[in-house]
């Protein structure tokens, strides 16, 4: 009789060990104010308002008024970076980088980038007679800048304990066109104000903790991975974010999966000795990037702002968190 009674007993005790309360998961608290998506969507309209943002046009130097205007509402301090770029086929471009800062006596500082401009070019639409038509860049570069706008908004209510710069490059989409010679330097034709930039920054002495790129952050049915460069020369920064994003509760835009190797300003950042990264979107089903990208489809009508909040929200939360 002693058998069974002691395998009840172990039954029991096994049966109280699994039925052992399991500690409750610590809920994230949110430490950064609310982003704002629909103030977000308002300023990717009010830029693709002024039309193509393509170099040397009204609209391009109109726009970029509108945008060192629209931060210094915002309390931010400006500093304009004209210079002369040079295209693929030998053009010449006015190009301006719009640098709007916070807390300027703060050593401590961190640097959000985007494009502003606009591709002269949409060689990838699926129409061939559009190929050499601008677009709008909804997504491609006003995206990136609306979000900085909000954060810009959102500093000027609420200051975090850091140093903030939000730098607009110029003339980063200017690459040579599908339908051109591409040479044997094509990688040199993009990216042109961030180039300028890394050889010569918008103040003396100017450096960052470290850097993340917006680009394409705005766009439907898209998800971001880890960018190749970024995992190269930053990947503690693609870590912190993509912690944020997860905790946030964005892990399903945040894939914690790596990506391929994207030329873009973050590059040119890294360059000037600054560890910088790169979200940039690619699309949800296919090894591409937004469907829209490139095609006279990149307007305001195919812009997400479920995607403008997860990109928004955790770069507030990376920003509002650093000390």
């Amino acid at each position: 009789m002693k058998q069974p009674l002691i395998l009840c007993i172990a039954a029991m005790l096994i049966a109280s060990c699994t039925n052992t309360p399991k500690p409750a998961e610590t809920v994230y608290e949110q430490q950064s104010p609310d982003f704002n998506a629909d103030s977000a969507y308002l300023y990717i309209a009010e830029q693709c308002a002024f039309g193509p943002r393509v170099m040397n046009s009204e609209a391009h130097d109109a726009c970029a008024d509108y945008i060192a205007a629209k931060f210094e509402s915002f309390g931010a301090q400006i500093v304009n970076q004209d210079a002369e770029g040079v295209l693929y086929d030998g053009t010449k471009v006015r190009m301006r980088n719009i640098v709007a800062s916070y807390n300027l006596d703060n050593p401590v500082r961190l640097m959000i980038c985007s494009h502003w401009d606009s591709r002269p070019w949409a060689d990838h639409d699926a129409n061939a007679d559009n190929h050499r038509a601008p677009i709008d860049g909804a997504n491609d570069g006003a995206s990136g800048v609306a979000v900085m706008m909000e954060i810009a908004r959102q500093i000027q209510q609420k200051a975090p304990g850091i140093g903030v710069d939000l730098i607009c490059f110029d003339a980063e989409d200017c690459g040579t066109p599908e339908w051109a010679d591409k040479g044997d330097d094509n990688a040199s034709t993009w990216c042109l104000g961030s180039q300028y930039w890394a050889g010569k920054h918008h103040a003396d002495g100017y450096t960052a903790r470290y850097g993340i790129l917006l680009d394409m952050v705005g766009g439907s049915n898209c998800v971001f991975e880890k960018e190749a460069y970024s995992m190269a020369y930053a990947p503690s920064v693609v870590d912190k974010v993509w912690s944020k994003a997860i905790r946030l509760g964005f892990g399903d835009l945040f894939k914690n999966t790596n990506g391929g190797g994207i030329t873009d300003d973050h590059v040119q950042v890294n360059m000037s000795g600054i560890p910088c990264i790169d979200i940039i979107a690619r699309d949800a089903n296919e090894n591409t990037f937004c469907k829209t990208w490139h095609t006279m489809n990149d307007n305001v009508g195919n812009i997400d702002k479920q995607t403008l909040k997860a990109v928004g929200q955790t770069v507030m939360e990376v920003i509002y968190t650093e000390r």
